[in-house]
């Protein structure tokens, strides 16, 4: 069962992402980018409030550094949809289960990032997770 509505362009659409942003991060680190935009959405606090769709999610400005770059806008491949469709289904992993945002350091990672907690790294990336004064409602979503 779909945790947010997604059409079969939508789906297309967030594989593309997770190839973009965490492919050379296998299919783990591409699962964690699908969680920390589902969690955007299902959220709606932050900066992300009145994200409703995977469009709105993906195409908010300067929220994926991989929008701007051509390897994402080269077609979805099935292996991607089918993780993708996880993601929307509401597969999480650790530590993307409650974050909000990822990035990936030239070395260690902070122990906050922008004023939100260090919660865990995947290979290169690091992910946090909102305090509950910052967004009690993703951990009340799920």
């Amino acid at each position: 069962m779909a945790v947010v509505k997604a059409t079969d362009s939508d789906i297309a659409l967030l594989a593309r992402l997770l190839r973009a942003e965490a492919e050379g991060e296998g299919i783990l680190g591409m699962m964690l980018v699908g969680n920390v935009g589902i969690n955007r959405i299902r959220a709606n606090c932050s900066d992300f409030k009145g994200l409703r769709t995977i469009p709105q999610m993906i195409y908010q400005p300067h929220a994926f550094e991989a929008v701007i770059h051509g390897y994402f806008y080269q077609r979805a491949r099935d292996r991607e949809k089918a993780l993708a469709r996880r993601a929307i289904n509401g597969e999480y992993h650790w530590p993307a289960k409650y974050s909000l945002w990822y990035f990936k350091p030239p070395g260690d990672c902070p122990q906050q990032w922008y004023n939100q907690p260090f919660v865990g790294r995947f290979k290169l990336h690091c992910f946090y997770e909102p305090t509950a004064d910052t967004c009690q409602n993703v951990y009340n979503t799920f």
